[in-house]
């Protein structure tokens, strides 16, 4: 099921041509995350820490009667914790049926990007993050990183391998 929208030049776009993705800050950097892989964004409250958690998770929280693992995006990114966080935002995300909370510095706003627009990671990015990647998007006055939600998710498998 697609729609067109007649642009200004008289062609036609369908919806399949625009992804959309949440944007959210970590260390000035914006990212995006598709935006059918969010299933919530809040503010993440009483954390409870897991022992002999690997060094990304921070801990369990309980969002409406779920229980979810708090997992810190800086950490995945190697950016070291905010010494103080008023508040700790997070975006509900799911992976292999399990519920997560991806603690981020800030959420942003909603971007509909053209899919042409994507483009291969630049060779400079840290190997860290590219790892994390899809690619990027340039905008009018930054970079947009789009994350790879499987793979930000995916550090407990990498641990059980090594």
């Amino acid at each position: 099921m697609t729609s067109a929208n007649a642009n200004s030049h008289g062609t036609s776009k369908t919806v399949a041509d625009h992804l959309e993705y949440v944007t959210v800050t970590v260390q000035g950097q914006m990212l995006g995350l598709p935006i059918d892989r969010v299933h919530d964004v809040f503010v993440a409250a009483d954390i409870t820490t897991v022992p002999l958690a690997s060094s990304e998770i921070v801990g369990l929280l309980n969002l409406r009667g779920r229980v979810v693992t708090a997992v810190s995006l800086r950490r995945r990114l190697g950016i070291p914790d905010l010494v103080v966080a008023d508040r700790r935002m997070a975006v509900g995300l799911e992976h292999r049926g399990e519920s997560y909370g991806l603690l981020v510095d800030e959420v942003g706003e909603v971007l509909k990007l053209e899919i042409d627009g994507l483009q291969p990671n630049p060779v400079h990015l840290d190997a860290r993050w590219a790892g994390l990647s899809r690619g990027v998007h340039q905008l009018q006055d930054r970079l947009l990183i789009i994350l790879d939600v499987d793979a930000v998710l995916a550090f407990e498998t990498q641990k059980q391998a090594a």
